[in-house]
């Protein structure tokens, strides 16, 4: 078995810490945040992702935490990069923790392997390898092994991933890579560099793709009174397109659609190119959030002085991340409008999450009084929810369900004024 070191504590880097102990490997994740690393070596997991905390506890015999980097290289033979590339002001991702991570390598002796884990843009690994030779580290080997793990689901995709994708400058290294994944059953794609760290952003921006393309044939049922949801079944069992990713709502979120759009059509404009479809994903995603206001406007009017309950403000269920996530922009956008804004979420906690909103401590008590209500999340619990009670507790039971979770006439039947996403409006 062999020794890796992970830097990042964070999605990621955990996840992919804690799956390689489970491998049977020996692994030290390093971060700088003394509280993170304070917290996993008590035991506490400061994200949540379902399945990690089991992983982490059932292998912490073969994982530790540390602050030290020269802690994490020694002995280490893989040497994962998994730190945030959040996108820069002009679009491009920002890789300063990225750089802060190599250059701050030292003492690695035989022959180790750096591997970027991170979302980088193309080019970015031909600019690690000459950074390494600059710095004598001419011995230690280069390869980009892109994620492709979703948060919620994070832990299962990395154990049975549909793809393992390998890019190295050498074939040893690339080999040995391979083999660090040993027991996980999955084809192993081998590629240059370039083109693994380009899989990754082209396979995020074909699913991008599909939810945009989605929430504009959404839109054009609201037109023609045509119902999304039936349309979407009967194009997804279509087997040259399937159902993935053809469910229609509010627009995508999180820390890795947005930021890789932007990286992408960035990446394109600098070498010269103008990405048109990339461009239009991107805007009918911000629109899309956006139209939830104009429903909300359509059957209350003015929204000043009314109070509006957010169902749900992570990105996406079954994970506490909140970066980019649509909620942020209809919380946002409401209090720009006048609205009272209350929001419920059942595992996103705190006051400086959503500064502009009051968040509760269950779905009732954020319906209790309220206008209307928007369902952000799709969290299980909403489903099961006593809607009729909930109803009673409404100001005015208007419920616009952003991601069509609910059935039209149950909704209707309980007392509500339902609307939702490419779905005829009552």
């Amino acid at each position: 078995m062999s020794k890796v070191a992970v830097f990042g504590a964070g999605y990621v880097g955990l996840v992919t810490g804690a799956c390689f102990a489970d491998l049977g490997h020996e692994v030290v994740i390093a971060d700088i945040l003394p509280e993170r690393i304070a917290a996993l070596r008590a035991g506490e997991v400061p994200i949540y992702e379902p399945g990690l905390d089991v992983l982490l506890e059932r292998n912490r015999e073969r994982l530790s935490y540390t602050l030290d980097v020269a802690e994490a290289v020694s002995g280490a033979e893989f040497l994962y990069i998994a730190v945030g590339t959040p996108p820069t002001y002009s679009g491009d991702a920002d890789l300063s923790a990225v750089w802060t991570v190599v250059d701050s390598l030292e003492g690695v002796a035989g022959r180790a392997v750096v591997v970027m884990k991170s979302t980088v843009p193309v080019g970015t690994g031909e600019k690690v390898r000459h950074r390494l030779d600059a710095r004598g580290l001419e011995h230690v080997g280069y390869a980009s092994n892109p994620e492709f793990t979703a948060e919620g689901t994070a832990v299962r995709d990395f154990q049975h991933p549909d793809r393992i994708v390998i890019g190295a400058f050498e074939d040893a290294d690339a080999e040995a890579v391979a083999e660090l994944h040993s027991g996980i059953e999955a084809p192993i794609v081998r590629a240059d560099v370039a083109s693994a760290e380009m899989i990754k952003l082209a396979a995020n921006a074909a699913l991008m793709t599909r939810i945009s393309f989605i929430n504009e044939i959404a839109n054009v049922c609201e037109a023609t009174g045509a119902d999304v949801v039936s349309v979407a079944e009967g194009v997804g069992l279509d087997r040259r397109i399937g159902s993935s990713f053809l469910r229609a709502g509010i627009g995508y979120g999180g820390s890795c659609f947005p930021k890789d759009s932007l990286a992408l059509k960035q990446l394109a404009a600098n070498s010269g190119y103008h990405f048109q479809l990339l461009n239009a994903v991107i805007e009918v995603n911000e629109l899309q959030k956006r139209r939830v206001i104009g429903k909300l406007q359509q059957h209350l009017g003015g929204l000043r002085g009314k109070t509006i309950a957010l169902l749900g403000l992570a990105f996406k269920p079954h994970t506490d991340d909140v970066r980019e996530a649509p909620s942020l922009v209809l919380a946002g956008r409401l209090v720009a409008e006048g609205a009272e804004v209350r929001a419920w979420d059942p595992v996103v906690h705190g006051a400086d999450v959503l500064p502009q909103a009051t968040i509760l401590g269950s779905p009732l008590a954020a319906l209790d009084g309220a206008d209307a209500a928007v369902i952000v999340t799709e969290w299980p619990e909403l489903a099961d929810l006593d809607w009729a009670r909930a109803a009673d507790l409404m100001r005015n039971p208007l419920l616009i369900d952003g991601r069509n979770l609910l059935d039209p006439r149950a909704l209707r039947a309980a007392g509500w004024t339902y609307d939702a996403i490419g779905r005829a409006s009552a």
